[in-house]
């Protein structure tokens, strides 16, 4: 490389922003890649820097005459050894991927001993680890002439040393990112000391690990690839951290020999010590105090010399690691492994992680059936909440203003897999929600006033159509929500619980049904029909919702008729489940058909509002030409009842539907238009089967 040039005046040039390093440097790294030269100076120095940076360089060093005299490849440098400038030793001269042309020389000064990545090349390489600074930042005996200097001061006094040995080629202050302590917001100095490891490869425990996600269940489904990417791609676990507070490790160190000691024997001491006394014990004692009587070093056999104690204490993701095994074995009505864990999803990094090797290191499985992550919290703007930032919503202020309820009601309505927004706006839309479902409760509970389960139900052979189809869309709710709770996915059964209480309920079967329960004798057998119907829908409902609107939902336990009887609180009910004798998929699909002709039906009532021709559909008269075969069965009365009208009339011929103002006179008690009115003198404004319900009134009054 330097063929023909005077030995000592051969040279390459690092380049640092942490002057204070130097002392614990052992080597040089180049690229194997990049192109290389040997440039000689008007003095007849010879430095070997990258050729990219040649011009660079010089410059700053202030060197105007040289020349290039070879250029070769960075792998063609291997076996140079360089001469340390301040102490006696050398620094050889290495390959490695993270040298850049970006700034400096091309040729980085490694230090194993300050760096992960020059560590990394010190172990690849075999280097010494020279690592010459205390915990509380001052140079130690073996930084020689810098002993006792802090780093600041021993940076300096380094730079002065390089140029009084005329190893210093230029400085300058320069601005740059460095790394920070995200609590104290210190300047971080990289230190390779000692330390305690989880060797995550070891007996294949990185495969056993990875063998043992795949036997949980994970929620949302795709987690599982972010837990396993963890694991798959972690370092060995550093278990030892260099504080004041946290739980020892508990290791002893024979001062006969320095060897490490922990045994069965030792830790079993410690063990039954702790268990007494607390885990500060282990700082409170000495080694003697812990250690049975007469305990001899397994290394040296010395049971004279003595022990110290390890002072590191334990990473305190192995304290939460290790939850999996104090908490769950230490209590009789739970086991190992747990049925779930639920945390953020950072954890997969975290707790989820740390309890996965430790699950998987002592028991050999994973310490968790399920594992369930969540999002984060954001205003409804989408920014992240902090107090600081005066962007939080205390839920004592949601209670306050809305009640217990509409505050879980939101809870259960996000997708908390992924983010979720909050804000006043939101919170009228639950509000919204709860309001229909309350609503829907609300008319259950006033139509079963004078209803007793059992004793006045109707078997299923005789409930109408229209009470089996609103049973058979019950039990599909039972399904979806049951569903959707097995999975953790509560906005899908808050949803579904919704759109039941909105679509199915309110806005059809529940209106249809007024008529029916209102205008009927109270003992009419389709109004106990309607009555069955809804007794079972309102015990269902509460059940459901009884995860998610606890308070509404024994509310509504507590009024609906005979309830208590069965569980004295909801929250003791046993849960629904899909009643195959209600499931008729058969109907359903005659009723899609009859659904589809309602709303034909609506679109032509709103035609006939928007002319002139009615005024609201209970005025109105409906005329069927070629009615689907759907509407066989139905009487005329009945069908009016699905439409809301007053009167409908079925015609053979082509399909067609027209709507014009019904015959006769309205009811003053059922309000519908008919033909029959004053049929009774007796009551002369209403129609005939009003009339008759009234008289049967009238003589069980008497």
């Amino acid at each position: 490389v330097f063929e023909g040039a005077d030995p000592a005046r051969c040279y390459t040039i690092i380049w640092t922003t942490t002057p204070w390093t130097i002392p614990a440097n052992v080597a040089v790294a180049v690229s194997p890649t990049f192109e290389y030269v040997v440039a000689k100076t008007g003095e007849g120095d010879h430095y070997v820097v990258a050729e990219a940076l040649l011009k660079s360089t010089m410059e700053a060093a202030g060197v105007a005459d040289y020349e290039v005299v070879r250029r070769l490849r960075g792998r063609d440098l291997s076996g140079l050894v360089f001469k340390h400038p301040l102490f006696d030793r050398d620094s050889v001269l290495v390959h490695a991927d993270y040298v850049t042309l970006t700034d400096g020389t091309g040729v980085v000064h490694t230090a194993p001993g300050h760096g992960k990545e020059d560590f990394a090349t010190g172990q690849a390489y075999g280097l010494p680890v020279i690592q010459p600074v205390t915990a509380d930042g001052r140079f130690d005996a073996s930084a020689g002439e810098f002993e006792g200097l802090k780093l600041a001061e021993g940076g300096e006094r380094v730079i002065e040393r390089l140029r009084e040995e005329g190893a210093l080629l230029a400085r300058q202050e320069i601005v740059h990112s460095y790394p920070h302590c995200w609590r104290c917001h210190n300047p971080v100095v990289f230190r390779a000391t000692v330390q305690w490891f989880m060797n995550i490869d070891h007996e294949a425990h990185r495969d056993r690990a990875l063998e043992a996600i795949g036997n949980v269940s994970w929620f949302p489904g795709e987690s599982v690839n972010r837990i396993s990417a963890m694991v798959a791609g972690r370092p060995d676990w550093c278990l030892s951290r260099q504080r004041a507070w946290g739980v020892g490790i508990p290791v002893f160190f024979c001062k006969g020999c320095g060897e490490a000691v922990a045994t069965p024997e030792s830790i079993g001491s410690v063990y039954e010590l702790v268990k007494r006394e607390g885990s500060d014990v282990w700082f409170e004692r000495e080694p003697a105090d812990i250690l049975p009587p007469g305990f001899a070093c397994p290394h040296c056999g010395s049971d004279s010399a003595g022990f110290t104690k390890e002072t590191d204490v334990l990473d305190v993701w192995f304290d939460s690691g290790s939850t999996c095994r104090a908490v769950l074995e230490q209590r009789p009505e739970l086991g190992y492994p747990a049925d779930v864990y639920l945390e953020g999803s950072d954890q997969h990094r975290g707790w989820f992680n740390s309890s996965l090797m430790v699950g998987v290191a002592t028991r050999g499985a994973a310490p968790y059936r399920q594992v369930v992550t969540n999002g984060w919290m954001l205003d409804e703007k989408g920014k992240a909440m902090h107090k600081s930032a005066g962007n939080s919503v205390s839920p004592a202020t949601v209670v306050e203003q809305y009640g217990a309820d509409v505050l879980r009601l939101w809870v259960a309505s996000t997708n908390y897999f992924e983010d979720v927004r909050f804000g006043p706006n939101i919170l009228k839309q639950v509000a919204e929600s709860y309001r229909r479902i309350r609503n829907t409760l609300r008319f259950l509970l006033g139509s079963l006033s004078d209803f007793a389960p059992g004793h006045l139900s109707v078997d299923r052979e005789n409930l109408t159509e229209l009470d089996r189809w609103a049973l058979h869309h019950l039990q599909v709710l039972v399904e979806d929500v049951t569903r959707a709770y097995e999975s953790y996915e509560f906005h899908r059964a808050t949803r579904a619980i919704v759109d039941f209480c909105t679509v199915e309920m309110s806005a059809f079967y529940l209106d249809v049904l007024k008529d029916r329960l209102y205008a009927s004798a109270p003992d009419d057998r389709d109004r106990r029909s309607a009555q069955t119907a809804l007794h079972e829908i309102a015990s269902v409902l509460a059940r459901l919702l009884s995860p998610i609107l606890s308070h509404t939902a024994e509310e509504a336990w507590q009024m609906l008729p005979g309830a208590t009887g069965v569980a004295p609180s909801v929250e003791l009910a046993v849960f629904p489940e899909p009643d195959p004798l209600y499931r008729d998929d058969a109907l359903e699909e005659r009723w899609g058909v009859l659904l589809a002709l309602r709303d034909d039906v609506n679109k032509a009532l709103e035609n006939a509002r928007q002319a002139g021709t009615i005024k609201k559909s209970l005025e109105a008269k409906v005329v069927l030409s070629g009615a689907p075969d759907a509407t066989a069965g139905f009487s005329d009365e009945e069908l009016a009842t699905l439409f809301l009208v007053s009167q409908v009339e079925r015609h053979s011929g082509a399909a067609s539907l027209t709507v014009g103002p019904a015959d006769g006179g309205k009811c003053a008690r059922c309000w519908l238009i008919k033909r029959d009115l004053g049929v009774n003198p007796d009551h002369p404004d209403i129609c005939g089967r009003c009339a008759a319900v009234v008289a049967r009134l009238e003589k069980a009054a008497a």
